[in-house]
């Protein structure tokens, strides 16, 4: 049986992470559902998420949608009570330079755009739909693998502007040094955040109360490392009516 949280895998909630699962883990044997005492440090991907011996796992929104939607289980959606977002729900940040004085989006349209990957929501499908009313787009892009990376090459000259997931963002102001060199320009509208997923021969509905009982029994300095508010439930509906890029 397979598991893993990759999405915010930041060095710094490694430990917590552990606990979380340690927790879960620890529920869903209880329940009588076959589990990985340990999370698999390799886990993402389309092949890992397909995998019939998935038990549990985290996955971005765009390949949800796109690849997953009848492939997988929904299980839930962790809360990270983002500014302006309703529960369960998240945005991405324009981040730019901020020794510059550009005030608008425009200002970086023929300038270097820095994303993780075009199968990103937060990176890529975001900033997508945020410019499609104004029939505009970036003219020159750099692919950096991951949202820190983005962050790191405006920070270091090599781009001008990233869309970056707003908890990822939260993580980058806490840990990371370069973030002072950085600023918010723009937020995009909100989207559902990033969904817990189970194999389709699982209960989700019992790996659902698993997490939710492990969140809560969690101590209070682990919850707040992981910034979790809450488990929610989006529906399937509610992330297809996403536009794909």
């Amino acid at each position: 049986m397979r598991a893993s949280l990759p999405m915010y895998d930041h060095p710094e909630l490694k430990a917590a992470q552990a606990a979380y699962w340690t927790a879960i883990h620890q529920i869903l044997q209880s329940e009588g559902i076959e589990s990985p005492p340990k999370l698999d440090a390799n886990g993402i991907g389309l092949n890992f998420w397909k995998d019939p011996s998935l038990v549990f796992s985290q996955t971005c929104g765009l390949p949800y949608r796109k690849y997953l939607h009848d492939k997988v289980s929904l299980v839930g959606t962790p809360d990270f009570s983002i500014e302006g977002c309703p529960e369960g729900y998240y945005r991405s940040y324009f981040i730019v330079r901020r020794s510059e004085n550009q005030t608008e989006i425009n200002g970086y349209l023929h300038r270097t755009f820095a994303y993780n990957e075009k199968d990103s929501q937060s990176g890529y499908a975001a900033a997508w739909n945020h410019l499609k009313p104004q029939k505009v787009w970036f003219h020159n892009f750099l692919e950096t693998g991951s949202h820190i990376e983005s962050a790191r090459n405006v920070a270091l000259k090599k781009a001008d502007i990233a869309s970056i997931d707003a908890m990822i963002w939260r993580l980058i102001e806490r840990y990371e040094d370069f973030a002072c060199e950085l600023r918010l320009l723009e937020k995009t509208a909100p989207t559902p955040g990033l969904p817990y997923i189970t194999s389709l021969g699982i209960d989700n509905k019992v790996v659902q109360a698993a997490v939710i009982n492990a969140l809560h029994g969690l101590d209070a300095d682990v919850r707040q490392i992981l910034g979790i508010r809450n488990i929610v439930s989006i529906s399937k509906a509610s992330y297809l009516s996403v536009p794909i890029v």
